[in-house]
């Protein structure tokens, strides 16, 4: 688990919790919300170590004893959900960890308290058991619904929940983060933080991967060679990104990403504004070739990928139509 200080950005949903805290106003049930990698779990169990703290500050203390039951996952009123279904969590899950259990009061603590992560999960009977709960909670619970999509839930669940959604994060907070949690040199920091689009558990896990390493290299070396390459060289390409498994949106974020750098260099011809600052001498000899119409025709190809992708079109097909776009536009 992390404290509050470590979870970068996400103000909005620290400082509901700082003054629920402070004004003794915690609500029985909470949704947050967002996507995987942005701080949900860190910032709904850091809560839950707060409540539980013995000191009973703003923070958890991390020494006392109940935070060091909760780091270890054994504080007997911090109750984490599970399910063994790995697509839905059932009612005899509800039933069983939540409504049956939760009568029973606090062994040690004021609250007792109830994480469900992947809460879009749970079927329509499993969140009927939990609305019982929740419409006549015991005064000491808290239940936390983590989610990537609020959609799912029956609007029942919603109206009588605090809903705390995650926001984006902008991409200088990801690189200050990234250069003093990881030392990752500040020109990688750029390319991480922009290639997130403002996720830090994303923008964490490339700067951990060998895997994206590699990705990475070898979009680079395809981006820089693109022009001269011959179509059979091309296609040996589009067959090693298929072979390797590289995620195919994300190949095709990451050009978009390249082009409106070179785009952004030609608009203005300032290198501090590239997020690619190592490839200076590419992007500019790509600049310059390469004129405004040239840039939209291939940012219009890579959007066209993404629908053809969508639309379940063969991804050879789509990725070769898309490659010959974009070497018209570059010669």
């Amino acid at each position: 688990m992390s404290i509050p200080s470590t979870i970068p950005g996400q103000d909005h949903i620290k400082n509901h919790f700082k003054n629920a805290v402070a004004s003794h106003k915690i609500s029985h049930a909470y949704i947050l919300s967002g996507e995987r990698g942005t701080g949900r779990s860190s910032l709904a169990d850091t809560f839950a170590m707060t409540l539980l703290c013995e000191r009973h500050g703003a923070t958890p203390c991390l020494e006392c004893h109940s935070c060091k039951q909760a780091l270890s996952g054994n504080h007997p009123d911090l109750i984490h959900v599970t399910h063994e279904k790995p697509g839905s969590i059932g009612v005899d899950d509800i039933r069983s960890q939540v409504n049956d259990t939760i009568v029973i009061r606090p062994y040690s603590s004021d609250y007792k308290i109830y994480i469900i992560d992947e809460a879009e999960k749970m079927t329509i009977q499993a969140q009927n058991a939990l609305l019982k709960t929740i419409e006549e909670p015991p005064s000491y619970a808290v239940i936390i619904l983590i989610t990537t999509n609020l959609n799912t839930f029956l609007p029942t669940i919603l109206s009588r929940c605090i809903q705390l959604k995650m926001r984006p994060l902008d991409e200088m907070t990801i690189q200050n983060y990234l250069s003093a949690n990881f030392s990752v040199p500040e020109t990688k920091a750029e390319v991480y933080a922009a290639f997130s689009r403002g996720n830090i558990g994303k923008a964490i896990d490339m700067a951990r991967s060998e895997d994206f390493q590699h990705f990475y290299d070898e979009l680079i070396r395809i981006l820089k060679n693109l022009p001269n390459m011959d179509i059979s060289v091309l296609l040996n390409y589009i067959k090693k990104i298929k072979e390797e498994n590289f995620d195919l949106y994300e190949c095709l974020d990451f050009m978009q990403i390249w082009y409106r750098d070179a785009l952004m260099f030609k608009v203005t011809n300032d290198a501090n504004l590239l997020i690619f600052k190592d490839e200076y001498s590419a992007i500019n000899e790509i600049s310059r070739k390469t004129g405004y119409d040239g840039f939209e025709n291939i940012l219009q190809a890579i959007d066209k990928a993404k629908v053809r992708l969508e639309a379940n079109v063969n991804m050879e097909l789509a990725m070769e139509l898309m490659f010959l776009a974009m070497k018209e536009n570059l010669q």
